[in-house]
């Protein structure tokens, strides 16, 4: 990468958000040389539908009116960010070739020539302009505009040199410009969408309706609740994907996810359970794909809802619960307890931050203390993963024990980011993966108060001292005075308890021993460009 002589805090920060995870643990060999005109290889062959079954479908195909991650995994084949990280969580180059910061709050991106969308229009400058400029347009009211709210401007200063200004300065920006939010859509496709919106159409209907991206995928269908469909892009700019096409399927049920494993219906199970895995291990012509990751799995506690607009509510609940249980009994071991919300390899963690112990008689105590020694009753609400249900089961056992009566309900999973983005919940499981490898997006979208619902805070705190600190965290250039503030934040989340902080996840993958050359990111995303079918 192309870096100025003024750049030193830029390659300062680079190193210490690079120091993450080792990813691909049990990878299969990847295919690296090219495939052609269906040459069988020792991987596999070229051409084939790879059927991935899925737990739950796609929200939106836009990558900037979603924020969950079925649909990130198929937006990550169409569209493409000017920056992207390798197994590693290292920046590489994507649709940008090199970038450098001109100034304390100005970054300049060399883009890539000769690419097209698949609709045959150019990517440039202005197009990154358009998407920039859409994501932040209030009108959209786009979940990931959090991702670059600190840019005030997007300056074309040729057709293949793009500046963005920020608000104060912000390492992380090009990190933040490899999350798929950053994903471009062609702008003809954006000019279209507003016209529709014009009409009366909601946001992002016309780009979810036909994606058009750059990516080495193109969309052909989508049968809501059924699957999507992505051919091969094969005027892709770089080398083409050897499949001919990839279906994701929505297959609700985890059993029956392996069962189409077993029979060929179905190439890949995404994801696996942990007490299937013996299951697939046991059985010949499938395999277990394992990947360490920097996602958070918690459970919720609606902040602004009795009793848990009480402190000592929500850590009487987490003192009552014993998460190695869930750990061990439920996710089999697969991943590691977790203090608070950012796991060890983001850049930000403070491993001297100590947690919320379980003790179920300071529990009752503390109860009692916050006025609820007889208890109360509550619901708590999860998504149709299995994972999730056991744990909702383990945690209703758990809380029974100081007197709290839990009542679970379990939606489909458009149904519940919906209910829980509007804050219809009172305790809620669920996940967040800081995909950037920054504490700052591990943080700032789920707390800050100005992220409520959508964003990601569906535990809807508020409180001023972590808001500070939060924004603080992400204005300061100085990377020593970063770990300290988002030290700081870490303590303040132990003490307001706003979550109980579960586990950070190891993802499993159930795989047929006839898919070559796939891999997973430790952002959970699945990487299929070189990905072959053996026949």
């Amino acid at each position: 990468m192309k870096m100025s002589k003024n750049s030193f805090l830029f390659w300062v920060m680079a190193m210490m958000l690079s120091v993450f995870l080792v990813a691909c643990a049990n990878e299969p060999d990847s295919a690296e040389a090219p495939v052609e005109d269906g040459e069988v290889t020792e991987e596999g062959a070229a051409g084939g539908d790879l059927v991935v079954a899925n737990l739950s479908d796609a929200v939106a195909i836009d990558p900037q009116a979603s924020n969950d991650t079925p649909s990130s995994n198929v937006a990550y084949n169409i569209y493409e960010a000017l920056v992207v990280q390798d197994e590693n969580m290292e920046l590489q180059p994507g649709l940008a070739e090199s970038w450098e910061p001109i100034d304390d709050t100005t970054w300049e991106f060399k883009l890539r020539e000769g690419v097209k969308f698949h609709d045959g229009s150019d990517f440039n400058a202005d197009v990154v302009k358009a998407n920039i400029d859409r994501i932040l347009d209030p009108a959209i009211a786009s979940p990931r505009s959090f991702l670059y709210d600190m840019i005030t401007e997007v300056q074309v200063v040729d057709p293949y040199t793009v500046r963005f200004v920020t608000e104060y300065p912000f390492a992380p920006l090009p990190a933040h410009l490899a999350h798929n939010g950053g994903g471009m859509i062609s702008a003809e496709l954006i000019a279209a969408d507003y016209a529709a919106m014009e009409a009366g159409a909601e946001p992002g209907s016309e780009i979810s309706k036909n994606p058009i991206g750059t990516g080495f995928f193109k969309f052909e269908s989508w049968s809501p609740g059924t699957e999507i469909k992505l051919v091969r892009n094969d005027d892709y700019w770089g080398e083409p994907a050897k499949l001919d096409s990839v279906t994701f399927k929505v297959v609700p049920e985890g059993l029956t996810r392996i069962a189409e494993l077993e029979t060929g219906v179905a190439h890949i199970s995404d994801p696996l359970s942990p007490s299937d895995v013996t299951r697939v291990e046991a059985t010949d012509g499938m395999y277990v794909n394992r990947q360490e990751s920097v996602a958070l799995t918690y459970m919720g506690f609606n902040t602004q809802k009795e009793p848990f607009d009480n402190k000592l509510v929500r850590q009487a609940i987490s003192m009552a619960i014993d998460k190695n249980g869930i750990i061990e009994g439920i996710y089999d071991g697969a991943g590691i307890p977790a203090v608070g919300p950012i796991a060890p390899q983001v850049f930000g963690y403070d491993e001297s931050v100590t947690g919320i112990e379980y003790d179920v008689e300071a529990a009752k105590a503390l109860l009692a203390e916050a006025g609820y020694a007889d208890g109360f009753s509550t619901t708590l609400l999860t998504n149709d993963n299995r994972e999730r249900v056991d744990a909702a089961t383990y945690i209703q056992a758990q809380l029974a024990e100081i007197g709290i009566d839990v009542q679970i309900e379990v939606l489909e999973w458009g149904a519940y980011l919906e209910q829980t983005a509007a804050g219809n919940h009172e305790m809620v499981m669920l996940g967040w993966t800081t995909v950037t490898g920054d504490a700052d997006y591990g943080m700032y979208p789920l707390f800050h108060s100005s992220n409520h619902g959508e964003s990601g805070n569906r535990t809807f705190i508020s409180n001023p001292e972590l808001d500070e600190v939060l924004v603080e965290a992400r204005q300061n250039p100085d990377p020593a005075e970063r770990l300290a503030l988002y030290k700081q934040a870490q303590e303040i989340l132990v003490d307001e308890a706003p979550m109980f902080y579960i586990h950070h996840q190891e993802y499993l993958l159930g795989v047929s021993d006839k898919v070559k050359g796939l891999w997973q990111h430790p952002t959970q995303i699945l990487m299929l460009h070189d990905v072959t079918l053996e026949q």
